[in-house]
């Protein structure tokens, strides 16, 4: 036994011709978003967009915050090599040089 959805209907021409063109239309807005999705520019701009949105819902202060403590590290830092670095000069410096014998 067929089933009762899938059976043939008697259909008039107009309502084929108006199906098909909703079917066409619908494929062309599939192709549009689709093509919209995969074109390099777009991504881009989106990603750009999304980039925007999160750095103006920051805080300004905590971005301060932040910002000063990438401050305070990177002179940390800097300071601990250059300590560091005297340090090894020192040491080399004060070790008895060797005299070679020829």
């Amino acid at each position: 036994m067929a089933d009762p959805d899938t059976e043939a209907k008697p259909v008039d021409q107009e309502t084929l011709v108006a199906d098909i063109d909703r079917t066409r239309s619908e494929l062309a807005r599939t192709i549009d978003a689709i093509s919209d999705r995969v074109n390099p520019r777009k991504n881009v701009e989106r990603a750009k967009d999304r980039l925007r949105e999160r750095v103006s819902q920051v805080d300004p202060v905590m971005a301060g915050a932040a910002a000063a403590a990438v401050v305070v590290g990177v002179t940390v830092l800097i300071l601990l090599r250059r300590t560091s670095a005297s340090r090894a000069a020192a040491a080399t410096a004060s070790k008895p040089r060797r005299r070679r014998n020829r």
